[in-house]
């Protein structure tokens, strides 16, 4: 199985399609929030298309979101996919993942939350800056933004084969890589 990450695309058609590019052999693709607006306090990323990004999202049948700080009542009016709050836990064989925006709490509470419900892969967003480490056998990612990056690239994740690899969507290479097991 092979399962596509991203987050923070905040309205932005062109960064999500990027993503899609690299993420279209993914069986699904899970989202960590902030959808479709930019937010008050980010600028308007590149190919901001909020609604025409709605409607590519519900052109698509294995996307599952969770909840950001930006996403709204009405953005739930306009994506026909669940926008899931404030947690969503997935298994995928025998994968357990749990994932929130990250934004209500403080990460390490997260990261204990996560290891309280055994999860293999703790998934956030929010911070726009990606990371891939491990915190005793839980897997930490933040796959960072697809459209507004607070660090040196536009990127996703893509889990597969008990590894993840974090994937810079404009140059195609891989910028970090780390075995789940």
């Amino acid at each position: 199985m092979k399962i596509g990450v991203m987050s923070d695309t905040h309205g932005s058609l062109k960064y999500f399609e990027k993503a899609l590019d690299v993420l279209k052999d993914c069986d699904y693709i899970l989202h960590g929030g902030d959808i479709l607006y930019h937010g008050p306090r980010n600028p308007l990323p590149d190919g901001y298309a909020p609604l025409d990004l709605s409607k590519k999202i519900n052109s698509l049948n294995n996307i599952i979101f969770t909840c950001g700080n930006c996403d709204s009542d009405v953005d739930q009016m306009v994506i026909n996919h669940p926008i899931q709050t404030p947690y969503v836990f997935l298994q995928f064989e025998n994968l357990k993942i749990f994932m929130c925006h990250g934004y209500k709490k403080d990460k390490n509470e997260f990261i204990q939350m996560a290891k309280n419900y055994n999860a293999d892969i703790f998934i956030s967003g929010h911070t726009h800056i990606k990371e891939l480490y491990k915190d005793e056998n839980l897997v930490v990612l933040n796959p960072g933004s697809t459209s507004i990056p607070k660090d040196d690239s536009h990127s996703v994740a893509i889990i597969e084969n008990n590894t993840i690899n974090l994937i810079d969507i404009n140059s195609l290479e891989t910028i970090n890589t780390l075995s789940i097991k």
